[in-house]
């Protein structure tokens, strides 16, 4: 008897702690569902995100073996500077091979240009002989033969001249075509030294010394450093009072606890899945209402990579306050 009386005590006794643990707990969720209920008012968020950046694939603009490489795997290398050095031996001997032929250009001009003025002149000297000619076949003094002559001459010597002066315009031609076929030697030279296209770092480095690249064949990928920016995949059923130019924090994956802050700049005319490999037909039949997801760019606002080392890819959170 007396355990039980003890142990109904021991229960009235703990009966107002408990009852106050308990509304402690009620009234705790009470304030963070209320919390979260408010936020959900004025925020919308999503995980499907990530951060994008700029990247430019460097590319062999002509065929050649892979002489040097000049950098290293996620190398910060700046515009300008060469990545890859491409054999240039062929390359030299068709800039010699153009550098000549645009001196035998020059040298048949100058040829040309000599022929024309003797044709010129012996043009202009039986011209001469053919006005002398007419004045004295007026008075009689040469026979119509000796005058036909010499005007078949000054004709002919006419015809030589303009002959002269086309075969001149097609030396000059030339030196136009072989000057340009030089340019382009130089040009093709010039590519055996591949260069950034952008400040960046290297990534996907795909070329070793001794390997033969074909023209048009990407040989690093440089993802640029200047600007990183947030795309954020929202359902569609959120976009109702997203606004370019709102306010948005950013939490990266990378990084737990710091929080970033950036703006919406513009939203996707297009869902992910319109722009996908195999678009969805929903005509044949075959259909499913799914929510779909619209891609929004969002810019950082200050220099976040200045602190922490932000890379393209990289998971983030985005809330944007809409109200």
């Amino acid at each position: 008897m007396e355990t039980e009386k003890t142990a109904k005590e021991a229960l009235k006794s703990s009966s107002p702690i408990q009852l106050v643990i308990t509304a402690l707990a009620v009234l705790a969720a009470l304030v963070w569902g209320g919390s979260k209920l408010y936020h959900s008012f004025l925020y919308v968020e999503t995980d499907n995100a990530q951060i994008e950046g700029d990247v430019y694939p460097v590319i062999s603009r002509v065929p050649g073996r892979v002489q040097q490489v000049l950098c290293a795997d996620n190398q910060h290398v700046a515009a300008g500077d060469t990545l890859v050095r491409l054999d240039p031996a062929d390359f030299l001997v068709k800039r010699d091979m153009a550098a000549a032929a645009l001196d035998n250009a020059h040298a048949a001009v100058a040829a040309a240009g000599e022929s024309a003025a003797a044709a010129a002149a012996t043009r202009q000297k039986l011209a001469a002989d053919l006005r002398r000619s007419e004045n004295l076949r007026r008075q009689d003094v040469i026979s119509a033969s000796e005058f036909d002559a010499v005007k078949a001459a000054a004709i002919s010597a006419s015809a030589q001249s303009a002959a002269a002066q086309s075969q001149q315009k097609a030396a000059s031609a030339q030196v136009n075509l072989r000057e340009a076929e030089l340019r382009n030697a130089e040009l093709q030279l010039s590519y055996t030294a591949i260069t950034a296209p952008a400040a960046g770092h290297v990534s996907r480095k795909n070329v070793q010394p001794g390997q033969y690249v074909a023209a048009g064949q990407q040989l690093i990928a440089l993802v640029g450093s200047g600007k990183l920016w947030v795309v954020a995949n929202f359902k569609e059923t959120q976009l109702e009072n997203l606004r370019p130019g709102q306010l948005v924090a950013i939490k990266v994956d990378a990084y737990p606890g710091e929080e970033f802050e950036g703006k919406v700049e513009s939203i996707s005319s297009g869902t992910g899945s319109r722009f996908a490999l195999l678009p969805p037909d929903n005509a044949s039949g075959n259909f499913v209402k799914v929510a779909q997801r619209v891609p929004v760019k969002i810019v950082f606002t200050g220099n976040p990579g200045k602190k922490h080392k932000l890379a393209a890819g990289m998971n983030v959170i985005v809330e944007v306050r809409v109200k």
